[in-house]
């Protein structure tokens, strides 16, 4: 028997209307709330929640000495499709190079990273 039930995934952030807005056009959703906490529930899928953080620092990926400390993956159908759409809404290639994989890393606005998989 459980304890308790997972609740939406949080990510702290410096703006979380912007960052909200960027995940609901890679996912879909509807973006709920505005100022210090914004919610997006996605259709089928686990919410995701965005924290105003007084002094965000983004995490560096990759960096052995300072974790990532987690990562959202985004599972696509095509990686260059879904690349090109994620780049043309402001997230940074960290480690997408090598196209014989069927993964790919990026940052989002924030920073946070995150991997597209046609796994």
């Amino acid at each position: 028997m459980a304890l308790a039930e997972l609740g939406p995934v949080v990510l702290d952030c410096p703006d979380p209307g912007a960052l909200a807005a960027f995940y609901a056009e890679v996912l879909g959703g509807t973006v709920e709330g505005e100022g210090d906490w914004v919610d997006l529930k996605v259709p089928g899928g686990q919410s995701l929640a965005f924290q105003a953080a007084t002094g965000f620092v983004a995490p560096d990926w990759p960096a052995p000495d300072r974790s990532q400390q987690f990562h959202l993956d985004l599972t696509v159908e095509d990686l260059d499709v879904a690349e090109a759409g994620v780049l043309a809404l402001g997230a940074k290639p960290l480690d997408a190079a090598d196209r014989s994989r069927t993964w790919r890393v990026y940052a989002d606005p924030a920073g946070h990273p995150f991997c597209l998989c046609a796994c």
